[in-house]
């Protein structure tokens, strides 16, 4: 394996990814409808790094633009995961932090299993093939935690 397939990898462990994240219930209203779930999911993984943020930080550090993470912020306060607020030393700027406890919108894709999506890229139904790349996965997912990686500046 090399650079370029590892990344072509993840693009792929991605789409998958996203084809596992139960969507029932959460399709983009008009005034939220340029976040992706792929923003939405970037969003999520910057606040859980960095839990008192604001949209302009968020998009300074993922790169994204800032009316895509106000995109993805608002699906995230509708499925009541964030709670924004003026910030008291800068009224000017709104403070986004995750929400008391968890809504159940964010238990449900807590939940949602990988096997349906990953059967359908690998192009088999055979449970023990399914259940050996879950456990690589996992493997995976364990060694190399979410930050774990620096980001090249």
């Amino acid at each position: 394996m090399n650079g370029v397939d590892l990344f072509l990898l993840g693009r792929t462990l991605m789409k998958i990814g996203e084809e596992a994240m139960p969507v029932g219930g959460i399709a983009p209203s008009r005034t939220t409808q340029a976040a992706s779930v792929r923003t939405v999911l970037v969003v999520v993984a910057d606040l859980r790094a960095h839990p008192e943020t604001s949209v302009g930080e968020i998009a300074t550090r993922t790169g994204l633009p800032q009316s895509a993470v106000s995109g993805a912020v608002a699906r995230l306060k509708e499925a009541g995961a964030v709670v924004t607020a003026p910030d008291p030393a800068d009224r000017r700027r709104v403070v986004i932090r995750r929400a008391p406890g968890e809504p159940p919108r964010v238990e449900a894709a807590r939940a949602a299993g990988v096997e349906g999506p990953l059967a359908a890229a690998l192009g088999t139904d055979d449970p023990a093939r399914i259940a050996e790349v879950v456990a690589a996965l996992e493997f995976l997912a364990r060694s190399l935690a979410p930050g774990s990686v620096p980001r090249r500046a």
